[in-house]
């Protein structure tokens, strides 16, 4: 049996325990972790997750890439046998951060900083990862969606228009919405507080000692070395699972109308029930790591007066601070922007009931059209149209998939298509400023043999197209998401988890078959 696939079934075995664990008893400590983490199958599963991603071709402040730990002598297993050792004899510490300035999309001279760990750095932090992860996994509730297994921004999306949709007792009482805003949410994570929380669940020593020391490893900036008080690094592996260990406060906040970890969903319902027929509002919070928006039933005052009362709670018990200015109060009819989306309740054409739609904004279709005007601008004439094309379909890919179930999407896309279309042919004109029409025609081909419609292409490069691949909504998945952890089927007759993973074990070699 390969390697790989036994430290794949070795670490899905010891997540789906610690995660059964932790999801059976809400008050267990778990002492014994270390070991774990230092296991040579966790740190070679760790690897083989790192070296999958692009990001193991960047170098940290030691300038080591992937593929320099494999052309050193004894190659990878040497390279893990190293950092096993200096965890395990105590001598591992962090190295130092640097940091990079990221163009904030769509705001002018605003910058995103974005810590680079060093490899080693990195694989010690998806070690931490994936023991940690389904230990914390079992606390998280339900309206939370960032960076969790199995979750993505559409499934948050989803929630919220579904909250817009009509209910069988009639329109949706959902009628303002606050977009939350939080200053520098990732920078503004207080080290304390963030650890007690951790030590809430995690009793081993040495895996808060090291889980304090990336906290608080130090930043390389322009030459100069700071050391933070506060913050997690943008780009760390680890960043995004305690980031969200920290932001469950703010979920808690609004457990009494939202399901609450391992409760029936029928039990929030019923408190929201409750409420209303007393006359009193409710607030449902969907939360996309920082990103995160509070449904009201309720009048416009009791929203802003929700807005004041949230602003006070992250002030006096998260340390953060809320953006009065940015955090909106809006009616659902006027419409809010919520992960790259604008979301309106308009009436539907067939039925005139009020429904939740999700809409393309017009600020990403002209930020989308300035990346692309960009990209062919500044691609030299000498270069061929086959290189422009794959400077583009990366792009093309990207947005299409993930807007893909906007309303009136098809629409879009056959604009965005044209005008494409069209900036490619001024580039080749460009190009060949002598060519007449027929001779530039040798680039329009078809997008498959057979088929009528045709793309610019070059030899074996086509063009994609916004269209290709069509529009279709989103398949509401519920909001109790299977994480592969649980024992739960998935819907729509899948194989449940748990079969799937006495299956790969029995592939590994590492349990008997059933008789």
């Amino acid at each position: 049996m390969r390697p790989d696939a036994v430290n794949t079934a070795f670490v899905l075995n010891m997540q789906r325990k610690l995660y059964r664990w932790s999801h059976a008893n809400s008050e267990k400590w778990f002492a014994d972790l270390f070991n774990l983490v230092c296991d040579r199958r966790t740190l070679g599963h760790a690897w083989r997750r790192l070296a999958r991603n692009a990001g193991s071709r960047t170098p940290g402040t030691d300038g080591m890439t992937r593929r320099k730990v494999e052309q050193r002598p004894g190659g990878v297993e040497q390279f893990l046998a190293e950092i096993r050792e200096e965890l395990r004899s105590g001598i591992y510490k962090p190295e130092l951060v640097r940091q990079r300035l990221i163009p904030k999309a769509g705001k002018p001279g605003r910058f995103r900083p974005l810590g680079i760990p060093t490899l080693k750095d990195r694989l010690v932090q998806m070690a931490l990862k994936l023991v940690l992860e389904p230990i914390f996994e079992a606390d998280f509730y339900p309206t939370s969606f960032g960076f969790r297994r199995g979750r993505s921004t559409h499934d948050a999306l989803a929630i919220v228009q579904k909250h817009l949709h009509p209910t069988k007792h009639g329109t949706s009482p959902v009628r303002f919405v606050v977009e939350g805003d939080i200053k520098g949410c990732f920078d503004a994570i207080d080290h304390h507080l963030l650890m007690e929380q951790v030590r809430g669940r995690i009793q081993d020593r040495k895996v808060l000692r090291l889980v304090l020391a990336f906290l608080k490893a130090g930043i390389l900036v322009e030459g100069t070395i700071r050391h933070p008080i506060t913050g997690t690094p943008q780009g760390g592996v680890l960043s995004p699972l305690l980031a969200n260990v920290y932001l469950t406060s703010l979920d808690e906040r609004y457990g009494r109308w939202t399901p609450r970890p391992r409760e029936r969903l029928q039990n929030a319902a019923d408190r929201r029930h409750y409420d209303r027929k007393r006359g009193r509002p409710t607030f449902q919070i969907a939360r996309y790591a920082d990103d995160f928006v509070i449904l009201v039933t309720g009048t416009k005052d009791e929203s802003m007066a929700e807005r004041d009362k949230l602003a006070a709670f992250l002030k006096q018990e998260l340390r953060m601070e809320l953006s009065l200015e940015k955090t909106l109060v809006t009616d659902v009819g006027d419409g809010f922007d919520f992960l790259g989306y604008r979301i309106i309740q308009t009436k539907a054409r067939r039925t005139g009931h009020l429904v939740g739609n999700l809409y393309i904004p017009k600020g990403k279709v002209q930020r989308l059209r300035d990346a692309i005007k960009s990209r062919i601008r500044t691609c030299p004439t000498g270069h061929s149209l086959a290189q422009l094309i794959g400077e583009l379909n990366s792009i093309i890919l990207g947005w299409r998939t993930y807007y893909r179930h906007a309303t009136g999407a098809s629409r879009e896309f056959s604009k965005l298509d044209w005008w494409l279309s069209d900036r490619v042919l001024r580039w080749l004109r460009k190009k060949h400023p002598k060519a007449t029409w027929p001779m530039l025609r040798r680039y329009r081909m078809p997008t498959e043999p057979g088929k009528r419609r045709l793309v610019w292409g070059d030899g074996r490069t086509r063009l994609r197209s916004f269209v290709t691949g069509g529009t279709m909504q989103y398949p509401w998945r519920g909001i109790m998401i299977t994480n592969g952890w649980d024992d739960a089927p998935r819907r729509q007759g899948h194989v449940p988890v748990a079969a799937l993973w006495d299956a790969l074990n029995r592939l590994a070699g590492l349990t008997a078959p059933a008789a």
